[in-house]
């Protein structure tokens, strides 16, 4: 059986001319048999994400909250639907079981209480979509991802369980032969005890690699508001160029570095399978998409350019003036580790550890508690990190131009500076 997966973001159905659009992309598709992922609509998450804060800080204030996200979703549903008490019936129970598990949870603890709030975003989501593919002459199979994902319990990040995720996605190889479309959520999952996780914020695209590699598809298509896969971002950057193709290790290599087009974890199922990804407009599907593949042709055709805000860069020496040793540096990663912290570029020297981090008030608290009576600690705040691969020397003074550089670190093939804001 021939097989693809799309992967829509929330950007493609953020409203009901969007999801008309999804629609017709699906439509064009003929007797193809497609796993669709989708994500929350438009900024949802980000608005789950306040509500649940409201919800468990301020418990008797967040009705504002809920009360826009009811309007949003039910605007598009009346929109698409107009009169059909159906699908609202269903969003309103939706809703219903939302506002129960804000105030009933509010105790757990933070993580868990998220991964069990923000998830509302994809069912909404897919409950609106899969009714209107059917009103459209598009008979499909909703499937609820959580009983198809399998994860550990580190909630806001699971990892995986394969071998059970594995059999349980095996399953719609048979639902399959009576459907051509099936649609699911991304980013969810659950864990044994059959709680709510998650893959990570963006964690949709993760989803369709899983699929696609549980189901040996052809490929996998994750539809952007892009032209494709750009060399940088166009909100960022005046002149950016499209890569037409890129191998799986490059792609890998700018996700680590924080490409935000693609989730970090979604390449490495689709390599080990040689799974192409193909990224595409939504926009125009008629403009020929960006290709991740094996092919590592172009990899250096064109110099990327990756930024990461609201850095903190850190200094860790220890008080007694040791050497910063492999014993040293190990319980240092170690205590990273547990504080879920990962590290965006590191350097070391023989007294001193740099590492730049994503700047939380959360993080800089737990390190100040884990270091400061053994080591000496120095930090700035509100950082720009700029990662280039391919880089030349020649491009470098305007990159810099106007900015205080507080460190950078070169390889071969990679240069990244962390550097006050400044004009640019």
């Amino acid at each position: 059986m021939k097989l693809k997966v799309f992967k829509f973001g929330g950007a493609s159905v953020k409203d009901a001319a969007a999801v008309r659009n999804m629609v017709s992309i699906i439509e064009k598709q003929k007797n193809q048999h497609l796993m669709i992922v989708l994500s929350a609509m438009g900024k949802t998450t980000n608005g789950l994400e306040k509500l649940l804060l409201s919800a468990r800080e301020k418990p008797f204030v967040y009705e504002a909250s809920m009360e826009h996200l009811k309007t949003f979703h039910f605007q598009i549903v009346e929109e698409l639907f107009g009169a059909d008490k159906n699908i609202k019936t269903r969003l309103h129970s939706l809703f219903v079981a939302l506002e129960a598990d804000l105030i009933q949870n509010r105790s757990l603890a933070y993580d868990q209480y998220y991964d069990l709030i923000v998830p509302y975003g994809e069912l909404l989501s897919t409950t609106i979509v899969a009714a209107y593919l059917e009103q459209s002459g598009l008979p499909v199979l909703l499937k609820d991802a959580r009983k198809l994902v399998m994860t550990d319990s580190n909630f806001r990040a699971a990892n995986v369980n394969w071998k059970l995720t594995q059999h349980c996605i095996e399953s719609l190889k048979a639902e399959f032969e009576t459907h051509l479309l099936i649609l699911t959520q991304g980013f969810i999952g659950s864990n044994p005890q059959q709680q709510t996780t998650t893959l990570g914020r963006e964690g949709s695209d993760f989803t369709a690699a899983i699929f696609a590699y549980c189901l040996d598809a052809q490929e996998v298509v994750i539809w952007k508001d892009v032209s494709g896969l750009l060399n940088a971002d166009p909100k960022r950057f005046s002149q950016t160029v499209k890569l037409p193709s890129i191998s799986y290790s490059e792609a890998i290599e700018l996700a680590f570095y924080g490409a935000t087009i693609i989730h970090p974890k979604t390449i490495k199922p689709l390599q080990n399978k040689q799974i192409k990804l193909k990224i595409q407009s939504f926009l125009d599907a008629e403009i020929p998409a960006s290709i991740i593949s094996n092919n590592n042709e172009n990899d250096t055709l064109f110099p990327s350019f990756i930024v990461k805000d609201n850095q903190l860069l850190l200094s860790i020496s220890p008080r007694d003036f040791s050497f910063m040793d492999e014993a040293r540096l190990s319980f240092i990663f170690g205590t990273f580790q547990q504080l879920r912290i990962h590290t965006n570029l590191l350097q070391t020297s023989a007294l001193s550890l740099s590492v730049c981090i994503d700047d939380n008030e959360r993080s800089i608290q737990g390190i100040l508690e884990a270091f400061s009576s053994d080591y000496f600690i120095k930090y700035n705040h509100n950082l720009r990190l700029l990662t280039v691969r391919h880089y030349t020397d020649a491009m470098i003074p305007q990159l810099v131009s106007g900015q205080v550089v507080l460190l950078e670190q070169r390889s071969r093939t990679t240069l990244q500076m962390v550097m006050e804001y400044g004009q640019g």
